[in-house]
């Protein structure tokens, strides 16, 4: 059984990147967000097994994402996608609740080893 997947980023190359990767592996991307608050939608919609989180978004950051999303579902598995750079913002989503992160520019490896390793885990 494959595991669903929702994608957040603002920008849609970033998004289309991370989805062929995260297909070519064998998971489902169901979703697609391009901010926090869509992100939050979704998750509830959705319901997927893990969530990709990009950190600077317009609207609604990565940041009050996670809080949202751990608001509504305090058992959520979110792996932030950070820039070079933003260590006090992943600081800041690790305490939020976001269980991994991944710096961009990313390998392929990175992505599946941080989703692998969150999914496996049970807090």
């Amino acid at each position: 059984m494959s595991k669903r997947v929702l994608v957040v980023d603002d920008a849609a190359f970033m998004r289309m990147m991370i989805k062929n990767i995260l297909t070519k592996n064998g998971y489902e991307v169901v979703g697609e967000a391009a901010n926090g608050r869509e992100a939050v939608e979704l998750y509830q919609q959705l319901k997927p097994d893990v969530v990709t989180m990009d950190i600077t978004m317009p609207e609604v950051d990565g940041i009050e994402g996670v809080k949202a999303i751990k608001a509504v579902d305090p058992n959520a598995k979110i792996v932030m996608v950070s820039a070079m750079g933003q260590q006090a913002m992943v600081m800041e989503a690790i305490q939020a609740g976001a269980k991994d992160f991944i710096v961009k520019p990313f390998q392929q490896e990175r992505i599946l080893q941080a989703l692998e390793r969150v999914l496996a885990r049970d807090d």
